[in-house]
Formats: structure tokens, sequence, C-alpha cells
């Protein structure tokens, strides 16, 4: 958020193998009170202070972690998934009018959902089919369902289209996906060597020489095309692209913001403007 609001310098760090560390930190954080939180939103408001901002974000830390938690069954990074909402809490104090009489949390809500809702659907291989409004929030809501239905049936597909206001096959095709399971990289029980790896043991049936040569071709196009494309951005874009997508240890907003010396909102903004240039670029190739 920059000098506008907090950098992700003044929140406690989310270091790659501190989640349960970061979590004990916050929960020592005590909660504002009405009173009090009315007095520092007030004062925000009206002089834009960095430590009014700064004391309202981390009284209310917990509230986003809580609210990440419901997320964790998409298989995506905890901390990541955090960070994603904290951000949305710190856009939520930037615009949060104390005048409208309500906690800040109520108010916030929204918008750590909204960055948490983004990241997801941004990373999470299902939500492929859900490149809509409406496909979006049919999603994130039949996900909430099926954690208490089975298959859906005929009635239940028809109740879900009204209510969703989509067609019923799109109901039934996102529940087909969220039927199928996560691809399986699990080793045999057989075995335990932590150098074994999935393509020691997954067959490809239908390839024969020359779909493997033209399979190689194609990967190394691929990988030839992206390698151009990461050239058109600046160093620091393209160290965030390489450090959070194409490194074997992917690194956080957090770490990011603090080796390039800005806020994680900042980094999270270099990082979707990367993408489109360089999606770009990769169509223009009409290669892919």
């Amino acid at each position: 958020m920059g000098k506008d609001l907090i950098s992700a310098n003044n929140l406690p760090a989310l270091a790659a193998d501190s989640l349960d560390s970061y979590l004990a930190m916050i929960a020592g954080i005590p909660v504002l009170s009405a009173e009090e939180e009315q007095k520092l939103a007030a004062e925000h408001f009206k002089t834009r202070s960095l430590e009014a901002a700064r004391k309202l974000v981390l009284s209310n830390l917990k509230f986003v972690a809580h609210i990440a938690r419901s997320y964790s069954g998409y298989g995506l990074n905890q901390m990541d998934l955090i960070q994603e909402g904290n951000i949305g809490l710190m856009k939520a104090v930037k615009r949060f009018d104390p005048s409208k009489n309500v906690r800040l949390i109520s108010f916030a809500v929204h918008w750590i959902r909204a960055e948490i809702h983004e990241f997801v659907v941004r990373n999470w291989r299902i939500v492929k089919i859900a490149t809509t409004k409406e496909q979006r929030k049919l999603f994130f809501n039949l996900r909430k369902r099926r954690k208490s239905l089975g298959w859906l049936n005929r009635e239940e597909v028809q109740t879900i289209a009204k209510e969703l206001k989509v067609k019923p096959e799109t109901v039934v095709e996102m529940d087909k996906r969220l039927g199928m399971p996560e691809l399986g990289f699990d080793l045999p029980d057989s075995v335990h060597d932590d150098s074994f790896t999935p393509s020691q043991y997954l067959e490809a049936e239908n390839a024969n020489p020359e779909t493997l040569v033209e399979s190689s071709d194609t990967i190394a196009l691929q990988n030839k095309n992206m390698q151009k494309a990461l050239m058109l951005l600046d160093d620091r874009s393209a160290d965030i692209v390489k450090s959070r997508w194409l490194a074997e240890s992917k690194t956080t907003l957090t770490e990011l913001a603090e080796k390039h010396g800005i806020s994680a909102e900042r980094v999270r903004q270099l990082e979707k403007a990367a993408f489109t240039k360089m999606k770009d670029a990769l169509l223009a190739t009409r290669e892919f």
C-alpha cells in the first residue's frame, strides 16, 4: 500500500516456515474496543495517520487468519492466503468511514474475501472453467454445499441453478470438476525413497517415439517463448515472477516486499502487470 497506508514491513513477518509462530504472535495482539477503534478510525480518516492505520490493521490480523483458514481446502499455501487477506484488510482500512457506525471487521470482510477469492481463482486448477463472475460465484458456493452433499441429484441441481442464476448444465459441469480428485502424485506404499519421482511409476501407454519427439519439441518451444516473455520484464518484475512461480521454493509476498523495499500490495500489482505483459507476448507468438 506504500505511503498511502501501511507496508508489509510494518506487519508481523510471514516467513516460509513460521505459520505457527505468526499465529501465536497475532493471537497476543489485543482486539480494540469499539471506542478505541472508532477513535483510531476517525484519526486515520481525517489525517491519514500511518500509525492509526497500523494499529487498526494489527488488531484485526487474527480475524484475517480465521477467514483464510476457511479456504485451506483448496490446497494452497496457508501463508499466501493469509497474506492476500491482509492486503484486503489494508485496502478496507484505507476506505473505512467511521461515520457509518459499524465495526471495521464487518466492513473489511468483503475486501478480505475478495483478495483471497482472486488468489484462489488465479491459482487453483479446477477453477479454469470459472471465467465469469457468475461461474466464480457458483464455484465458491457449490464447494461449500458439497461439504454436506454428495453428488447432486437433478432437483438439487435445479435449485442451485435457480438460486445462483446459472444454467443447470453449468452446475453439473462444476459439480463434476469438484468431484474429481486432485492430480495424485503420492508414492506407492512400498516406496520410501525421497529421490523417487512420479515419472518413475506413471506409465505413458500411448507414448510412441513420434509423440515423444513432438511433445519434447512443444515443451522446448513453450520454454523458449516463456524466456522471451520474461526478458520483456524489468529486473524487479522478472525476479518477482521467478521467485513466486518458477523457483522450487515459492517466495511469499512479504519476503519479496522486504527484498525490494516495497509493500506487499505493490509486489502483487507488479506480479499482475507482469503476467498481463507476458500473456500478451505469448499470445502474439501464436505458437502456444
